[in-house]
């Protein structure tokens, strides 16, 4: 066996203090402003969003700046601490652009900060919390590492994205076109955010069209390119973390409710059967949460091998998150087929993100490419 150089980074997939305090803080946020039935009365109300609970997420607690450099005005901390929130908001499905602006759009501004321009100032606001940015890509298209579709003209910024992740929630659109990235006022005139309808109400999705509208330009060629798959790269990797968070939900109410629901005069979960889907199931969110952490440990330290783990993270951890989900509303039987329990939500999520940011048979083509294995 060849010795390890002195380059080899041994990932690290254990949780620190620092980051077990901000999975309590989070946790007792959302467990106070956004449980359950304040989720499911909020999609039903067709207002997601809360913006009370977006401020003291982003702001209070300074989750939206943990990806952002001290000198920018961010917290300065890594890739490992913004997944540990997206654990939390994946365990509780909440509705927030955190995934889209404080990961991805953060991400491809981090891209730019080194030339001159204003990527450095916006970056600032969203760091704050005072102001949310989405990257006008369809949510469910695009994806790391591939050439990315793009519907808006450069000289005259007309045209149409659709399927635009939280861009109902957006104050500016960062948009690629086909010779730059520009930021544009979500608000502003010639620009328009048109509701789709989802499967997963907690993540809405919107066409977003721009007739003649005014923006301000970021990058060009290049580096616009590169910024935007940068932004993917990490968004892809932390969705794992996301997903992994859903999965471990999934398993813990289905568990408990099993230990309470009787059948015969004895819980339904001393059931063999049961127990078994069960085990298989908790493997399975033990294996999704070494992928997710490598994931979230590769961007963190800026591994070379950090476009292979985000493929294996998102090859494993869709799937995972939807057969949880799935075993989740089958072994509540009756109660979580109906539209008060939370179950169905987490199943739309799951299978909502199994096709955002590429799909597992799209991320398993990239990992034979890496790994230079031919595909079947």
């Amino acid at each position: 066996m060849t010795a390890p150089t002195e380059e080899t980074h041994a990932p690290d997939l254990l949780y620190s203090q620092a980051e077990d305090d901000l999975r309590a803080a989070v946790r007792s946020l959302l467990a106070d402003r956004s449980d359950a039935p304040t989720v499911l009365a909020r999609v039903e109300s067709d207002t997601p969003y809360d913006p009370q609970l977006w401020k003291a997420l982003a702001a209070d607690i300074g989750a939206a700046g943990l990806l952002v450099p001290e000198e920018l005005g961010g917290q300065g901390a890594s890739h490992r601490e913004a997944a540990v929130v997206l654990e939390e908001l994946g365990r509780g499905v909440t509705p927030a652009p955190y995934l889209t602006s404080a990961v991805v759009a953060t991400e491809s501004l981090l891209a730019l900060t080194a030339q001159e321009g204003p990527a450095a100032g916006l970056l600032g606001e969203l760091a704050a919390g005072r102001r949310v940015a989405v990257l006008a890509v369809p949510f469910a298209a695009a994806r790391p590492g591939a050439a990315q579709p793009v519907g808006v003209m450069a000289d005259t910024l007309e045209g149409a994205v659709t399927g635009v992740a939280d861009a109902a929630a957006a104050d500016v659109l960062l948009v690629p076109t086909t010779d730059g990235l520009y930021a544009v006022e979500a608000g502003a005139e010639g620009v328009a955010v048109e509701p789709l309808v989802p499967l997963d109400l907690t993540r809405p999705l919107a066409t977003v069209t721009l007739r003649r509208a005014a923006g301000t330009r970021l990058a060009d060629g290049a580096s616009a390119v590169a910024a935007v798959r940068r932004g993917l790269l990490a968004g892809a990797g932390l969705l794992a973390s996301e997903q992994l968070g859903l999965a471990e939900w999934c398993l813990t109410e289905t568990v408990r409710y099993t230990r309470e629901r009787h059948q015969f005069n004895r819980p339904v979960g001393s059931f063999q059967a049961l127990k078994h889907r069960m085990a298989q199931l908790w493997l399975e969110v033990v294996s999704a949460r070494a992928a997710a952490r490598n994931a979230a440990d590769a961007l963190a330290t800026g591994s070379p091998d950090t476009p292979l783990a985000v493929a294996v993270a998102q090859a494993y951890c869709s799937g995972v998150a939807v057969r949880a989900a799935e075993e989740c509303v089958q072994l509540h039987g009756g109660i979580g087929m109906t539209w008060e329990h939370p179950a169905h939500l987490y199943l739309k999520r799951a299978k909502a993100d199994s096709i955002a940011y590429g799909t597992a048979g799209q991320h398993r083509e990239t990992i034979a490419g890496i790994v230079e294995l031919p595909a079947p």
